[in-house]
């Protein structure tokens, strides 16, 4: 039997979830497609969706978050459609200040990586991911991870939001290797 390499990798992805999961009970590791938007991820629960109306540097976008929760922590993925590629670039800066603000943070630490364009195709997107610490009401804080992507005129944020000493360094991992462009 000869495997592709999407199989293969796709074997791999699956296997490492659930040696994961093995170790931790409490995520329940699961492949989700986006059905507004191109990708994959996987979400540690069932996942809720909505979609709302917000503002990109004064482009009013609809964006669909893609959510679950385990332990006060969040998984979300979130995607919406510009008008064209150079306003989804420049949408990038407002949505990352946008999720820093909203935890009341500052951001840690930030670099510029890169990703396959897309499972399919050769070539690479690059994508901003930062670390934010914000305070919450009772003193204790908020630690944000986030990644901030533009493929063609779609953006996409993917954020682990909870508290700091509940929120692994290994989860996060696993949360953001796990999404694929299609």
């Amino acid at each position: 039997m000869i495997f592709s390499p999407t199989h293969l990798r796709n074997t791999v992805f699956i296997a490492s979830l659930l040696l994961l999961s093995a170790c931790s009970p409490k995520f329940d590791w699961r492949e989700v497609r986006s059905e507004t938007a191109s990708y994959i991820v996987a979400l540690p629960t069932k996942p809720t969706t909505y979609t709302r109306k917000i503002d990109l540097k004064g482009i009013p976008v609809s964006m669909t978050m893609i959510a679950s929760e385990v332990d006060g922590i969040t998984f979300a993925v979130g995607s919406a459609a510009l008008p064209d590629a150079v306003q989804a670039q420049v949408s990038l800066m407002a949505m990352k200040t946008a999720m820093v603000n909203n935890i009341g943070g500052n951001i840690k630490q930030e670099k510029v990586l890169t990703m396959p364009q897309s499972m399919n195709n050769p070539g690479t997107v690059a994508f901003t991911e930062i670390e934010a610490i914000g305070a919450t009401a009772n003193g204790q804080n908020r630690v944000l991870f986030a990644r901030f992507l533009a493929k063609e005129t779609h953006v996409y944020q993917l954020i682990v939001i909870g508290p700091e000493k509940s929120v692994s360094r290994d989860v996060v991992t696993t949360f953001f290797s796990s999404f694929k462009l299609n």
